[in-house]
């Protein structure tokens, strides 16, 4: 019997910034968010705090105000003028940590509002601008599916008073890369009942044509012509049938000698685990298994926008690992594109299928200067590292210490895991090239696995399981899917000089 798809209700928006050359109090909002810091354990207001007729440091002062980053004192104004509140946000040490917290607190504070005014970037713009826009809204993310629509709406417009034309490119690229994020998130949220990997890959041709990319896609009849045995053997007992999509960026400044990136992200619509099947607690955050897809596809959107100086090909393998009579079973061997060979021991150990077909593809026909995929791979990383690090593994120390660095830098922080070799022996099958369960360490095993089908380029893999959900409010985390590495990616991307 034929299903109609649901249809996606109306959800929250990001917020929209403008510039301001004039003073908060000056400007019409209806907050006025203003930077508190300590220095010499006397509390600091401002810029911005000069004519607006307030006792504000007694405020503080009664409250207990540290001024610590994230924190948020309000302060009530009664009148006929256009502004209710005053809001002192702390903003710490002023490192760009300390503003991205600012932001995701401010935005918080500010649900439901027409308009803020806040002078709380122009303390210190070279720093601050990016992490406070990444954080007001990010920390507005939200996503509903309920009949009554949205419980709450981001902040509709944001003022960044002190702040003339000169910063238009700067603010241009932070709502890119803070949009983009959004976007990551959004697609990680979607339900599976929505998100088939057809539906997925519309979405990526529909972000391909705004974003002026090139794109093709691969549907079950061209994965099996072309030899894309790992997609096809993951998706073989779902419904919804796979696809692989391809995006090109090309800068608008190239030339022949112009380096290639490839990123790959691993795209599981929704993983039961198959025959190999999880517990009911583990599926629960499953339709986030294509993390690694929206991340490359969100990080794809935006190069333009950060001004991106190398070309960049994303690949997005993608299918449904579901439970059939024409599933995968343990014992199969799949031949990957290539020609390459897994015994599936483990149909839980999926997403390393779908990522070497598109990784072998990679090598073959981009041939790229770099490789790097992304995926939400492994509990075994989140046993390491917990829910705030996501991990990394690399056969370059330049590509690494790049990559590294982008994610310090933008708040997505990764810790460098090493490709012992010492375990490789545990890849060994009896019939096939490789074991696709080798058991523990499992990131380790997991990278090695995938090592094989990177042609010997620098390339790094960023096992993001750990951080690809945020189980409470947590700065500019919401609870459920992150979307994490796109402004990481985005950081090493639109730097002047991309190091591979």
């Amino acid at each position: 019997m034929a299903t109609t798809s649901p249809t996606l209700p109306r959800q929250v928006t990001p917020p929209v910034f403008v510039l301001s050359d004039a003073a908060p109090g000056a400007l019409d909002g209806q907050v006025i968010a203003l930077p508190v810091w300590a220095d010499d354990d006397a509390l600091i207001i401002g810029p911005g705090a000069d004519g607006i007729d307030a006792d504000l440091l007694g405020l503080l002062d009664l409250e207990g105000a540290t001024g610590k980053a994230g924190e948020v004192t309000a302060y009530p104004l009664l009148g006929d003028g256009p502004t209710r509140r005053i809001l002192l946000v702390g903003v710490g040490d002023q490192s760009r940590t300390a503003f991205r917290r600012a932001g995701a607190a401010l935005a918080r504070a500010v649900r439901d509002v027409e308009s803020v005014a806040t002078s709380i970037p122009a303390l210190e713009p070279e720093t601050a601008l990016e992490p406070f826009v990444a954080g007001l809204v990010l920390g507005s993310f939200g996503f509903n599916w309920r009949s009554a629509g949205p419980g709450w709406e981001a902040v509709r417009s944001v003022t960044l008073a002190e702040l003339g034309p000169v910063y238009a490119a700067a603010l241009e690229r932070a709502e890119a890369m803070a949009r983009a994020s959004w976007l990551a998130r959004f697609l990680a949220t979607v339900p599976s009942n929505l998100k088939s990997p057809q539906w997925l890959a519309e979405q990526a041709v529909a972000v391909a044509e705004e974003a002026g990319l090139k794109a093709a896609v691969w549907d079950e009849s061209a994965l099996e012509a072309e030899g894309f045995g790992g997609i096809l053997g993951v998706g073989s007992g779902s419904a919804t049938p796979p696809r692989m999509v391809r995006l090109d960026y090309t800068p608008t400044k190239h030339t022949r000698s112009t380096p290639t990136i490839a990123l790959v992200g691993k795209g599981i619509t929704f993983d039961t685990g198959g025959l190999t099947i999880k517990p009911a607690e583990g599926m629960t955050t499953m339709k986030r298994d294509m993390t690694g897809a929206a991340v490359v596809l969100a990080t794809m959107s935006a190069l333009a926008a950060v001004d991106c100086p190398v070309k960049v090909v994303g690949l997005l393998p993608m299918a449904e690992n579901a439970i059939s009579g024409s599933a995968m079973r343990p014992g199969d061997v799949l031949r990957h594109y290539g020609g390459r060979t897994s015994e599936v021991t483990n149909t839980d150990a999926e997403g390393r299928l779908v990522l070497a077909d598109a990784m072998a593809y990679a090598v073959e026909k981009v041939k790229p200067d770099a490789l790097v995929d992304v995926a939400t791979l492994t509990g075994a990383i989140k046993v390491a590292l917990g829910q705030q690090v996501g991990g990394l593994f690399a056969t370059s120390d330049t590509l690494a210490d790049a990559i590294l660095e982008a994610g310090e830098t933008a708040g997505e922080p990764l810790w460098r895991f090493p490709l012992a070799a010492a375990y490789e022996e545990r890849l060994a099958s009896k019939v096939a090239d490789a074991d696709n369960g080798p058991g523990g360490p499992g990131a380790i095993t997991a990278a090695l696995f995938l090592q094989h089908f990177s042609g010997g380029l620098p390339w790094a893999h960023l096992d993001i399981a750990s951080v690809g959900d945020a189980p409470a409010d947590d700065y500019e985390w919401t609870p459920g899917p992150t979307g994490f590495g796109v402004r990481a990616l985005l950081t090493w991307l639109g730097s002047r000089d991309v190091t591979v």
